[in-house]
């Protein structure tokens, strides 16, 4: 088995941004989910729409797409890009004791947008513990990752 170079260093072993100039622009999707785990009640005032703080899913949504237009400024090394489409939805098992978030995000661009998609995963979970954080003191973020990543040459016609 070989070991794959690390694209975020340079030859010196440099914390460096990957060049990708050279790559042909592409259409490119990325899905993400992740999980936060709460009691049902809380489950509940956030279906009920009985959070002090408002609608939680609304809020959650919004904030989730809001970052993923910002991942290139939150995370040092990704490229800033033109994302074209993002959605942030969720999710709840008969369990009643999650809610499994899922985003995905669309770009056309010479660099993937899988960041994007788990950012969005990510601040919709932190923006659902905030909102809920004063009812319920168990909540717990877990399994942020990445589901699949596509990308297509785009036909010029």
């Amino acid at each position: 088995m070989s070991i794959q170079r690390l694209t975020h260093l340079d030859a010196s072993s440099e914390v460096s941004m990957v060049d990708v100039s050279s790559k042909p622009i592409q259409h490119r999707e990325a899905v993400a989910s992740g999980v936060i785990f709460l009691n049902p009640t809380t489950l509940e005032l956030i279906q009920c729409d009985s959070i002090a703080k408002g609608n939680v899913l609304a809020t959650a949504r919004l904030a989730g797409i809001l970052a993923a237009k910002k991942t290139g400024d939150l995370i040092p090394l990704c490229h800033p890009i033109p994302i074209s489409h993002c959605e942030v939805n969720f999710d709840f098992p008969l369990s009643r004791d999650r809610i499994i978030i899922s985003s995905k995000a669309v770009v056309q661009a010479q660099t993937g947008v899988e960041m994007e998609a788990l950012t969005a995963v990510s601040v919709a979970a932190l923006t659902i513990y905030d909102m809920c954080k004063a009812v319920d003191k168990t909540m717990v973020i877990s399994d942020v990752k990445l589901i699949s990543k596509t990308k297509t040459i785009i036909a010029h016609s």
